[in-house]
């Protein structure tokens, strides 16, 4: 490909952003848009791996603190990756890191180096493969079980990844305050975990129950948070967020053809509940502005498969880019409410109503 061809597409993508930007700023101040003439150009899949040109300034839009909330989605979680890198652009640190499974993984590493955590992330999620999170094969750990394991997948692997990755002992070393989800097995109370030993508190955030063992801490048995808060909105805003930023890993485009183990089974089953979570959590954006990043529309590998993360990271940074872009046309600071969809139909009867653009 020649260079000007090159240029002439960067144009035309520019142009096809701007244009988007300047649609949903028009429906965030309530003028009628116009129809965008789409521009039939893929996806760029290696935007993300390149860091940003200019920072946009969109800090003086949200009241601090600001949290960062990440949601549930085993190898989704590669489109939390594409959102960060499409942050890194902007002076949107966060005052507060909440995750929930995967995304207390990726809230643990962005908690820890606000500055570095896109940049490693970027650096992690290529490496993944599925034998570091589900090692050995379904039917050797189906015949475990069977003799009397509790669970499908030795968690040993993740908490190896988890060590290598997060140097902080204890979630008191972290740069951001940071707080991980977990669920009592025993009481199906939440936990929110914001002290102590770190490596055991990201284990347990992500202890699917039947898929990796539960994880004693304090004296509970803890499995993983997606059971009670797969997105925790209202643990950020309990404790003192003025503002909310979502990343979603979109899960809930997963189709149910989709689940064919059983592992994508289970998650399907948590997917399906965590939704309705999420419509009790958005109730917080009457009070105070939440931005719910936009994650791809459909998703078609399995929470198993990490053979997809350059895509998904590219779709989500793509999407992500533009909405920071419109974000950045508005000049007056963002009201209570909720801005951008979240993967649950438009026209939910509990969620509509707070939809400000």
């Amino acid at each position: 490909m020649s260079r000007q061809h090159e240029h002439d597409r960067a144009h035309r993508r520019m142009l096809r952003r701007r244009k988007k930007a300047e649609q949903h700023a028009a429906a965030l101040h309530g003028e009628a848009a116009t129809l965008l003439d789409e521009l039939d150009l893929p996806v760029d899949e290696d935007a993300w791996q390149r860091p940003a040109q200019d920072v946009l300034d969109l800090a003086r839009l949200l009241p601090r603190p600001l949290a960062w909330v990440l949601g549930g989605g085993g190898s989704y979680g590669a489109v939390q990756m594409g959102m960060v890198r499409a942050l890194a652009g902007t002076d949107l640190a966060p005052d507060l890191v909440v995750g929930t499974s995967v995304g207390s993984l990726n809230g643990a590493v962005i908690a820890g180096d606000p500055g570095r955590g896109p940049e490693k992330l970027a650096d992690l999620w290529p490496q993944i493969a599925r034998r570091d999170v589900f090692p050995g094969t379904l039917w050797a750990n189906a015949l475990a079980v069977r003799a009397g394991r509790e669970y499908l997948f030795d968690s040993g692997p993740l908490s190896d990844l988890i060590t290598a990755q997060i140097p902080a002992k204890r979630i008191e070393d972290l740069a951001v305050p940071f707080v991980a989800v977990a669920t009592d097995l025993d009481t199906g109370q939440r936990v929110e975990m914001e002290s102590g030993e770190l490596r055991s508190a990201l284990l347990a955030s992500a202890a699917i129950p039947g898929i990796y063992p539960w994880v004693e801490r304090e004296g509970r048995r803890l499995v993983d948070g997606g059971l009670v808060a797969n997105v925790p909105i209202e643990v950020a805003a309990s404790r003192g967020a003025r503002s909310i930023l979502v990343l979603d890993c979109g899960t809930f485009g997963v189709q149910g053809r989709w689940a064919e183990s059983v592992v994508a089974v289970v998650y399907q089953a948590l997917i399906i509940a965590g939704r309705q979570q999420v419509v009790r959590d958005l109730q917080v954006a009457r009070r105070l502005p939440v931005v719910y990043l936009p994650a791809p529309s459909t998703l078609t590998s399995t929470i198993l498969d990490f053979s997809h993360t350059h895509e998904l990271a590219a779709q989500a940074y793509d999407e992500t880019v533009t909405m920071l872009a419109a974000l950045h046309l508005v000049q007056e600071p963002l009201e209570p409410g909720l801005y951008g969809v979240p993967p649950l139909k438009e026209d939910h009867p509990e969620v509509a109503p707070l939809i400000r653009w």
